[in-house]
């Protein structure tokens, strides 16, 4: 076809599991790096049926990767580089005919994932290391709340530190794609927002609880 790329798969930006459902059955039909194009699904998308993804026409033939690629490839796809999911399946494709890739460290493929895999670490570490929360409210009623804007897609990720150490408070994380709020029991997800909702001054008191009180069912998530 001219040299275009013969097949569009869209994969939200998180989504590992779609990534691998659909890389797999490529592999399997042998569809090249060179053949595939890699998109990303908007916001808007998000909540919308989820497409037909790639199904792979044999039923017998099959592979296997190593648990270490796996573990690679779960962190290297919350980077924000959006070639990250065409990167991944080079690898995979290529680690198919030879096992031992991933030791290759001078490899720039390897090099390559095992970067933006480490920079998503390190983004981690700093969402950790720089959330600061603001009390809302006093006593029984208070909320704890802090705005973040991470480098990379690890709220999903980083939230379950906060949930161990901040265990006896509720807290919200806000982000402008994704926020992480906490009521003492479990963790849930919400769309981003701006950072006008980030409570920087007493005069946003207000605003965040109604912003809590439309957004967040407490009844539902515990």
């Amino acid at each position: 076809m001219d040299g275009q790329p013969k097949l569009e798969i869209r994969i939200h930006e998180t989504d590992f599991d779609g990534w691998r459902q659909a890389a797999r059955a490529l592999v399997l039909d042998g569809v090249t790096p060179e053949d595939v194009m890699w998109s990303i699904k908007g916001e808007e998308e998000l909540f919308a049926p989820g497409e037909r993804q790639p199904q792979p026409r044999s039923s017998t033939e099959t592979f296997s990767v190593s648990a270490r690629f796996v573990e690679l490839a779960k962190i290297a796809i919350l980077h924000r580089d959006p070639r990250r999911f065409a990167m991944l399946y080079r690898l995979l494709w290529r680690l198919r005919c030879n096992h031992d890739l991933l030791e290759v460290a001078t490899d720039p493929d390897v090099t390559s994932v095992t970067a933006m895999a480490k920079a998503v670490r390190r983004a981690e570490h700093k969402m950790h290391a720089f959330v600061r929360f603001r009390e809302i409210g006093r006593e029984r009623d208070a909320q704890y709340v802090a705005w973040f804007e991470p480098e990379h897609h690890v709220v999903e990720l980083a939230a379950p530190f906060f949930a161990r150490r901040f265990a006896d408070m509720p807290w919200s994380i806000l982000t402008p794609e994704r926020c992480a709020h906490w009521d003492g029991f479990a963790i849930s997800f919400t769309s981003g927002v701006s950072k006008a909702m980030a409570p920087t001054s007493d005069r946003l008191e207000e605003t965040w609880r109604r912003y809590y009180a439309t957004v967040l069912n407490p009844a539902r998530l515990r």
